[in-house]
């Protein structure tokens, strides 16, 4: 086979450790489906692993959906439903090339090099920082990701801050694929409220942006948007401390919808600290959301510097009151550009297939 046709050789591709597609929870589940959609429109068999109780469809977007059960206990969920996935992977659908998504995946790892499936993992963020994974589940991610390193011939960060991790903490070198986001035309923005989109978990600092905004006394109506398994008692804690300005939308699954926010919000804060380049910053960048975003050097190296940057609550209530003195709409129209020129999932996928078709030839 020539080197142009190896090329274009069209394979199939599978993807697991995810929700899965539709796309209905969080970055992982939309870099999945813009991805494997994509890819599925050039040619490749693309097969994804969902865990979506009472899900019928079994093809969405070009791409064939494949719903397994999990375990549904936090600890438990992510990896039985990779435990099943893969055991389905290798015995039934024989993918040429898997993808598998977070860190926390690793002991996999050796089944499917063992079945000879050639594989990248995903790393994510720093997930032992998470709160959610305090005590052993911390312990449990910090042994997963010096796993990942160790047995994961291929590996994937979002930002180059976390390949600079990887490579400082462990000596290895990964691919720096980003994720991607829709470009919107510019507009007059309704401006009548602040947003929030996030998981409602600690590391996502929605209680400091409450905290601010209470503080700030801004009559500007707050929108969040977001749940997150297993955090009740944190969510509970954010309802607490708001007043009566604050209105919580719950999780929003309408894209349209959610589009409308982004287009419309006086600002969209983005208070995420552990990942590394977040689909919901991009998606508020893309539409010229103005961002003020916590103060992380993921953040910084996605937005290039061109949002506010805030660490506590109380900086935070500075920056909403002195917003009259920042150009809000050169802002959004920077943060759009800057996800025009480098965050597109047409590039993205272009790098998913190279690195796809590097593997397969292994």
């Amino acid at each position: 086979m020539s080197q142009s046709d190896q090329k274009s050789k069209r394979l199939r591709i599978a993807f697991m450790g995810t929700r899965g597609a539709p796309a209905l929870y969080g970055g992982f589940e939309t870099a999945v489906e813009e991805i494997g959609a994509r890819l599925a429109d050039r040619g490749h068999e693309v097969t994804v692993y969902c865990r979506n109780p009472g899900q019928k469809i079994t093809r969405y977007r070009g791409m064939k959906l494949v719903n397994l059960p999990a375990i549904h206990q936090r600890m438990a969920e992510t990896l039985s439903h990779t435990g099943v996935s893969t055991a389905h992977a290798i015995v039934k659908a024989r993918p040429e090339v898997c993808f598998l998504m977070n860190a926390g995946n690793a002991p996999f790892l050796p089944a499917l090099k063992a079945a000879g499936i050639p594989t990248a993992i995903h790393l994510d963020g720093v997930e032992s920082q998470r709160e959610k994974w305090r005590g052993a589940g911390a312990k449990y991610y910090r042994w997963a990701e010096k796993s990942a390193v160790k047995n994961g011939k291929y590996l994937i960060s979002d930002a180059q801050a976390i390949a600079d991790y990887v490579r400082l903490t462990y000596g290895r070198e990964s691919e720096v694929i980003a994720y991607g986001a829709e470009v919107s035309p510019e507009h007059e923005r309704r401006n009548d409220f602040h947003l929030i989109v996030a998981r409602l978990e600690p590391e996502n600092h929605v209680l400091e942006a409450i905290h601010g905004y209470v503080q700030s006394g801004t009559s500007v109506l707050l929108k969040i948007v977001g749940s997150a398994p297993y955090s009740d008692w944190y969510i509970d804690k954010l309802k607490e401390v708001s007043n009566s300005n604050v209105e919580f939308l719950g999780g929003v699954y309408d894209q349209d919808v959610l589009n409308d926010l982004y287009a419309n919000c006086v600002t969209y804060t983005h208070g995420h600290s552990v990942g590394g380049t977040n689909p919901s910053l991009l998606r508020a960048m893309g539409a010229g959301a103005p961002t003020l975003a916590f103060d992380c050097e993921f953040n910084r190296e996605v937005t290039a510097d061109r949002a506010l940057f805030w660490r506590d609550a109380e900086q935070y209530a500075q920056l909403l009151n002195n917003l009259e003195s920042q150009d809000l709409r050169a802002m959004g129209s920077a943060l759009r550009e800057r996800v025009a020129t480098v965050y597109q999932w047409d590039l993205v996928t272009d790098k998913y297939e190279e690195l796809a078709q590097r593997m397969a030839k292994k």
